[in-house]
């Protein structure tokens, strides 16, 4: 009996995972500079969910909200979602309003509920300078946590038409020095342990 129910489990799994891939699939064809974006976040965001010992079913949502984390992005404008130049400030508050939107279009699926929570709150900063809603540290949900670095470091190694691409030794850099102050500090240890890996696989 448990078997069947993992294998079913294993299947509807499977299902919303090719929806996902469709979702995204449909945002990356409006937003032609994120190609391959969501792919990376949710494996890295994987890796780091499995060093700190997350378990499956958690493991399973940290993917999906990988691949579905910028998914908001598709109610933004394309001149501005687009733009080959740097925002400006109005500009950029347009954007930011991509991880409530994505919220939004999760919630209307009451299985994607604990998914949807992880992006609203994935642009939040350990310092509480971040966004919607300022929290702080360990009121930001771990799962976001993890989502936030993962996101950082893959813009920071992807070229744009504004910005040049980091060196992995630039970004690692980078990262540390924003240990405890835009990132949980737990989560940049274990960051540590999968440079090497990520270098050669991503």
């Amino acid at each position: 009996m448990i078997d069947i129910f993992d294998r079913l489990r294993h299947k509807r799994f499977h299902r919303y995972h090719d929806i996902i891939e469709c979702l995204t699939g449909a945002l990356e064809a409006k937003d032609t500079y994120t190609s391959g974006h969501s792919d990376r976040v949710a494996h890295m965001a994987y890796d780091i969910g499995k060093k700190y010992g997350l378990s499956k079913k958690e493991l399973e949502d940290l993917h999906l909200a990988g691949h579905l984390h910028d998914i908001g992005k598709i109610g933004i404008p394309d001149n501005i979602l687009n733009k080959p130049s740097k925002l400006q400030p109005h500009e950029y508050n347009i954007v930011k309003n991509h991880s409530r939107m994505g919220y939004d279009i999760l919630m209307k699926s009451k299985n994607l509920k604990d998914i949807a929570i992880i992006v609203l709150y994935h642009h939040e900063r350990w310092d509480g300078k971040g966004y919607p809603e300022g929290l702080k540290e360990k009121e930001i949900p771990l799962a976001s946590r993890i989502i936030a670095i993962s996101d950082s470091i893959d813009a920071m190694i992807s070229e744009r038409p504004y910005k040049k691409s980091l060196s992995w030794d630039e970004c690692k850099k980078e990262v540390e020095s924003n240990k405890g102050i835009q990132f949980d500090p737990c989560l940049v240890n274990i960051v540590e342990s999968l440079w090497n890996k990520w270098a050669k696989n991503l």
